[in-house]
């Protein structure tokens, strides 16, 4: 007995001394086990009781009692999950759970069966799916009023009685294409999504690893950071592009291969409807995919990797190919090659492959697909990476029946000035020493230094010329008094051509443009400031000071364009065995965003800022909200990117300007005012100098399923569209909110303007890239909130119904 509370002594004092996390080596020392197997045990019958065995039980039972009472204590209080509020990702994930159930219990004999009238066409699937879609709309689920009715949809679903053409509208173009959009309405809208979850869950496991766009983790950014990595391992890279109008013979392949996991005729008659009613939007190119355009279809992304993950397992046999088995190609012959993969060129039956990698130099095939984007990274001998396009190539266009749009032959990873890949460029790089970092960074403060001595000369020279102006304006006024007038000057000799009555500040200034057209003759810069400094000042300026000055400016000029490998003869130590190390960069499209806001009206011809016309007559919140949309879509996408400053250049001199100008014409008020005015709103559109703190907050803040881009699918990489007031919603003629799920009153109509159609691939600006014709100039109603989520990039386009009018 004293040796059992012993025991239990140095087992309390070792539990306050540390840490909860240690109770698992307890537990393998079976002091947890012991007590909890004597609880387990039943209670011995009442003669058999004796003194010893009660007292030795009810040790045990103490020291249980201990050490569970010492857990409790030192636990955390206890939260309840169900008071905590999720977000919307998060309950868009549990709803997506509770439909797997229903899914994975119709699995039997290899293949899932009955999944349209058991899973789909029940009340609860629609009414999920339904709640998919408003989340998907940032409108709360909580909300009791749903117009729908869920009962009757799901018994014609199960009848075989939907009619999909019903369910359906078109939306035609008023341009010479005359092109036309079929769209669902609300109801065949929460079939599809139902349709969706339901594919996702049966194949989503079998997808491979090489697909980025429909598995959970995985998106844009996980694709980018593959080719990044990948593409400093390789030597040659190229892109594929996919382009194809889904058809009849394509439409039945897909439904082959969907009858490999799902044993439903009545689920492939539903889809084939849906083709037949043209409402799939299914398409191979044409426009980027993962933008939340109205043109994308709901189950557009889930069976476009249905189809396509049959190249993604053609992938792997390519790669063995070139990998696995030609690696100990050149063995074989010698006898001394590996048994197991001479095996497998016996099963592939290809035992001479079309190309030979050299001697010493191992093959390695980088692939990364999104969506019907691409891309290819090959390290190894020019012949294997032609090879490896031409056999992805024959399998695209033979056995899928797709068309390729890009035509570029393989091009090497260390040259070339970057490849297009997700809206972005791609490009490698060598990562500079620390020794070259130096002389990089010592050319960098010499070149600031002579723009520093360059603006100070211009600044100076350009005051002399102001100086000048004045000086002449004052001879030009003094040759109007008798007294002061110069009889035999150049001035009052032309005095003749003066025009009677004309006034001395017009006489000047004509004479000022006759001085200045003689020249422009001579010279390409037209500004004042050139002409002052150059034809004024510079020429009365001392030839010593002007020599002096030049000298340095060039000096300057040749140390900064010299070459790296130059300068780095002058620094000790050699660095010629040093082997370059290379690292992928991903580079933000700035040329491609700079004539997207030149033609959103944000900046002129010559890149200054100016006022959106389209955007005067919103209110200051949503004019302030929607500059403020563009800047955190290029915070998010553009953070990690290699000229991540030159945008901030473009949000500081450019998106910011515009926004306060826009602001100030709205008002007809100086910008200086609008600033004093409007500090704190403004605050909402951050500054170079608040950008990486956004971006830390962003990270820290959000829960981590609002950053899965699986989730947020569409949402997640949705551009900002533009949108003008088209009238104020009156008690005559009212409008409610077009958002799918929303109930909300609208109080403004706005216009839908596409201001762009970018050709697939297209470039990732921050803006809508393909907003179809047909949806050019619609009106559309809109409640403040969702007007907020839409410039904000909180919800997409595709929330939006647009057969609210019809």
């Amino acid at each position: 007995m004293h040796l059992m509370f012993r025991n239990r002594n140095l087992v309390l004092q070792s539990l306050r001394r540390v840490n909860l996390n240690h109770l698992e080596t307890l537990v393998s020392r079976r002091l947890w086990s012991r007590a909890a197997s004597t609880r387990s045990k039943p209670p011995p019958p009442l003669a058999s009781n004796n003194t010893e065995t009660d007292s030795k039980q009810t040790g045990i039972f103490s020291l249980a009692g201990e050490l569970a009472s010492l857990v409790e204590e030192s636990s955390p209080p206890h939260v309840d999950d169900d008071t905590k509020p999720r977000s919307r990702m998060e309950l868009k994930r549990s709803l997506e759970l509770r439909l797997k159930k229903r899914v994975k219990e119709q699995y039997t004999n290899g293949k899932f069966n009955d999944l349209l009238k058991k899973v789909i066409a029940r009340p609860e699937t629609l009414r999920d799916a339904y709640d998919c879609i408003r989340l998907n709309s940032n409108v709360p689920i909580t909300d009791g009023n749903v117009a729908f009715a869920f009962d009757s949809v799901a018994e014609e679903l199960s009848s075989g009685v939907f009619d999909v053409a019903a369910n359906t509208f078109s939306l035609v173009a008023r341009d010479k294409t005359k092109e036309v959009l079929v769209m669902p309405s609300v109801a065949l809208r929460v079939v599809q999504e139902a349709v969706r979850i339901v594919l996702e869950v049966v194949f989503g496991p079998y997808f491979s690893k090489i697909s980025h766009s429909c598995r959970s983790g995985r998106g844009r950014g996980s694709a980018l950071k593959y080719i990044s990595d990948s593409m400093c391992r390789s030597d040659w890279c190229f892109t594929l592009s996919l382009s194809k109008k889904v058809d009849e013979s394509v439409f039945e392949s897909l439904l082959s291969v969907m009858e490999e996991k799902v044993d439903d005729s009545s689920l492939s008659v539903l889809l084939r409807s849906m083709f037949e009613a043209r409402v799939l939007n299914l398409e191979f190119g044409g426009f980027p995919k993962g933008y939340g355009l109205p043109q994308e279809g709901v189950l557009s992304r889930v069976l476009m990797n249905i189809y396509l993950d049959r190249f993604d397992h053609e992938f792997y046999r390519i790669s063995m190919r070139h990998e696995a088995l030609d690696r100990d190609s050149q063995n074989v012959e010698d006898g001394l090659g590996s048994k197991l993969r001479s095996w497998f060129r016996r099963k592939a039956g290809e035992k001479d492959l079309k190309s030979h990698s050299e001697k010493g130099i191992a093959v390695r095939v980088y692939c990364c697909r999104f969506m019907d984007e691409i891309f290819f990274s090959v390290s190894g001998p020019e012949k294997v990476a032609v090879d490896i396009r031409s056999e992805a190539i024959d399998y695209l266009r033979n056995s899928l029946h797709l068309d390729i749009t890009d035509g570029i032959d393989p091009s090497p990873c260390e040259t070339t000035s970057g490849l297009r890949v997700l809206g972005t460029l791609v490009r490698k790089n060598v990562r500079e020493s620390p020794a070259v970092k130096a002389v990089h960074k010592l050319k960098e403060k010499v070149r600031l230094v002579a723009l520093q001595k360059e603006e100070a000369w211009t600044l100076g020279t350009v005051r002399i010329g102001k100086k000048w102006l004045g000086h002449g304006l004052k001879k030009v006024k003094e040759s109007e008094i008798r007294g002061l007038a110069d009889s035999n000057s150049t001035l009052s000799q032309i005095s003749c051509h003066r025009k009677a009555g004309m006034e001395t500040d017009h006489w000047y200034k004509v004479l000022l443009r006759i001085w200045m057209e003689d020249v422009l003759r001579t010279s390409a810069d037209r500004s004042e400031e050139f002409i002052l400094s150059k034809h004024i000042v510079e020429p009365t300026i001392p030839q010593e000071l002007r020599d002096a000055f030049y000298k340095f400016q060039n000096s300057a000029a040749a140390y900064v364009s010299s070459e790296t490998d130059k300068v780095e003869a002058l620094l000790p130590g050699p660095l010629s065995h040093e082997k370059p190390v290379f690292f992928g960069d991903v580079v933000a499209p700035t040329n491609a965003i700079r004539r997207r806001l030149f033609r959103y009206g944000l900046v002129t011809s010559e890149g200054y800022a100016r006022t959106n016309s389209m955007l005067i007559l919103q209110d200051t919140a949503q004019i302030i909200d929607w500059f403020s949309g563009l800047v955190r879509r290029w915070v998010i996408w553009y953070g990690g990117c290699s000229n991540f400053d030159e945008i901030k250049g473009l949000i500081d001199n450019q998106v910011r300007k515009s926004c306060i100008r826009t602001l100030a014409s709205k008002y007809r008020i100086h910008e200086n005012e609008i600033e004093k005015r409007l500090d704190e709103e403004l605050s909402t559109i951050p500054s170079a100098e608040d950008i990486e703190q956004e971006i830390q907050h962003e990270k820290l803040d959000s829960p981590a399923f609002d950053r899965d881009e699986h989730l947020t699918y569409g949402i997640f990489s949705s551009g900002l569209c533009l949108l003008s007031l088209a009238r104020i919603v009156s008690e005559s003629r009212p409008c409610n909110c077009f958002v799918a799920g929303c109930s909300m009153a609208a109080p403004a109509v706005y216009t839908l303007h596409a201001m762009e159609r970018q050709k697939f691939p297209g470039w990732k600006t921050g803006f809508s890239v393909c907003i179809p014709s047909s949806l050019n100039g619609r009106k559309i109603g809109l409640c403040k909130q969702h007007l907020k989520d839409l410039y904000l990039g909180q919800i997409s386009l595709q929330a939006i119904d647009f057969g609210a009018w019809r």
